[in-house]
């Protein structure tokens, strides 16, 4: 049995409820596995789940919070809204419909999961602030306990506080060593919006790095685990996601080691702008 990383901090949203630093993400294309999130949930403690409807493992996920036996006031639920919903009559039912898949009478963060509305001659600007004022009404009736946004870059933030009440609680992001965007992290925490962060292995890509391994033999620690814990120590919300029980318990011990000054410097060296999934970049 892995011991459950009770002492696994929490990080406070600008509206006084906190999220676990670490939880399990799921993805599509075979990137949900019923048994690691039971391994995550009932072995390893984790309280934290990370989903989206685009993933399209929703109810299955649903399913196996309930054979966890987790009480559901235990756990952090996000799930995402896909652009093909946006807007305020299609956003407020694609909410209510991924509560009925994931069997839950509330969200504890859901979030826009991309800034383009991809809709041919539509501006994408107008649908983000429609969107946008669907989920805030979502929010104070209580059905989203937090809101915020995925692969938001900061002139998308900037246009969101310009023309909204409430300031997105999260931003989730692409971040590990190769993918470090580090004015728009600083940014985030200027304007207490909470950094979270996918892809901390850099779908494995990180894992066979000279220094990433150098400094799992120093810490007689795994190379994913260097990277998690290097994630964690930047103060990032992280998600990693894996179909496999034995790499699931693998990534929940990440608690009793810190990386000292020298690793974590050693790391930020490592950042060359590649990214691993989805560029933001060039949306407007």
């Amino acid at each position: 049995m892995v011991t459950v990383p009770s002492n696994c901090p929490t990080v406070p949203l600008s509206n006084g409820r906190n999220i676990p630093i670490l939880g399990l993400g799921t993805s599509h294309d075979g990137g949900y596995s019923h048994e690691a999130v039971l391994c995550a949930l009932q072995e390893c403690g984790i309280r934290h789940i990370d989903t989206a409807k685009r993933y399209g493992c929703e109810e299955a996920l649903g399913k196996a919070v309930v054979d966890s036996g987790v009480p559901r006031e235990e756990l952090w639920i996000t799930t995402k809204l896909w652009p093909g919903d946006y807007g305020y009559q299609s956003t407020r039912k694609a909410c209510q419909d991924s509560c009925a898949r994931l069997g839950v009478d509330y969200l504890d963060l859901y979030l826009m999961h991309w800034p383009d509305c991809m809709v041919p001659g539509v501006s994408s600007r107008e649908v983000r602030a429609e969107t946008w004022r669907a989920l805030e009404e979502l929010y104070d009736e209580g059905l989203c306990r937090a809101i915020g946004v995925s692969n938001f870059l900061i002139h998308h933030l900037d246009e969101l506080k310009d023309r909204s009440g409430i300031v997105p609680h999260v931003n989730q992001v692409e971040f590990h060593p190769f993918q470090q965007p580090l004015e728009l992290v600083e940014y985030c925490r200027k304007e207490n919006i909470v950094f979270e962060g996918y892809c901390p292995l850099a779908k494995g890509q990180a894992l066979t790095h000279p220094s990433v391994m150098e400094i799992a033999q120093k810490h007689g620690r795994s190379a994913s685990q260097i990277c998690i814990r290097w994630s964690i120590q930047n103060g990032v919300v992280t998600i990693p996601k894996s179909t496999k029980p034995e790499r699931v318990r693998e990534n929940c011990q990440v608690f009793g080691f810190s990386l000292d000054d020298s690793d974590m410097a050693a790391l930020s060296l490592l950042h060359d702008g590649r990214h691993v999934s989805w560029d933001p970049t060039h949306l407007e």
